[in-house]
């Protein structure tokens, strides 16, 4: 019986996935370069989201301190155990439009432009970015973050919250961080039981804590002393307190 071939069927060729072209190394350049942006603020969004409730452990610029000295002192207390003319003799002495702006007091930046300086345009907000979140220093790149994430944080944290962060994690004196740890340092005291002179005081030393001495005063030092006492009165009397207290 003759043997019938039958044709074998040629095995289709394997269908390659449609990819499309590949990407030139330029535009794959600035897709890297978008989605590690985009990573790095989703990182940065949550950081300050989740300062919002929780306490910053420590800082950036607290652990150079600390590598520098050895140790710091520091305790953190709620805005309940502060003292409230402290409370307003840090915003009088650093920011006396604190509750009224979102951030960047423009009125303050257009003066220290006109003025050829840079002292007193920098917010409570800015401060607080640049001690909890970046570094100490002058640099394009940390002035750039500062300036975009100080709106996130006015966005996200209460002004009480902001005020409460700052005064914790400011430095007092050299490796002293915080009113409690600073009240206990210079006075004795804690917090919340400074009177309205040593409260002025350690407010005073906030620009240039490591030159300044809370607790032994120059003559100009306590002049603005005085200077403290009166504006801390002067925004509890026209409102501008209201946004962190009561």
């Amino acid at each position: 019986m003759a043997k019938i071939n039958t044709p074998r069927k040629k095995k289709a060729p394997a269908r390659r996935a449609a990819t499309g072209p590949a990407l030139p190394l330029r535009a794959r350049v600035k897709l890297w370069l978008v989605r590690g942006i985009g990573g790095i603020g989703a990182v940065l969004l949550l950081w300050i989201i989740a300062y919002g409730f929780l306490n910053p452990p420590i800082t950036p610029y607290m652990i150079g301190e600390r590598r520098i000295l050895g140790d710091i002192e520091r305790e953190w207390v709620p805005t309940e155990r502060i003292s409230p003319m402290l409370l307003r003799s840090v915003v009088a002495a650093e920011d006396a439009n604190f509750c009224s702006h979102w951030g960047f007091d423009v009125a303050a930046i257009r003066s220290a432009i006109e003025q050829g300086a840079d002292r007193g345009a920098s917010t409570i907000t800015q401060q607080v970015v640049k001690n909890a979140f970046l570094w100490h220093g002058r640099s394009w790149l940390r002035k750039a973050l500062e300036a975009g994430m100080t709106p996130v944080v006015e966005l996200f944290w209460s002004k009480r919250r902001i005020l409460e962060v700052y005064v914790n994690i400011a430095e007092f004196d050299e490796g002293i961080f915080g009113v409690e740890a600073a009240a206990r340092h210079h006075f004795g005291v804690g917090a919340d039981e400074v009177n309205d002179v040593q409260a002025a005081r350690l407010a005073m030393v906030l620009p240039a804590p490591k030159l300044r001495a809370a607790s032994a005063p120059t003559s100009a030092e306590r002049r603005r002393t005085a200077a403290i006492i009166d504006g801390a009165n002067t925004i509890a009397r026209d409102g501008r307190a209201a946004c962190f207290e009561g």
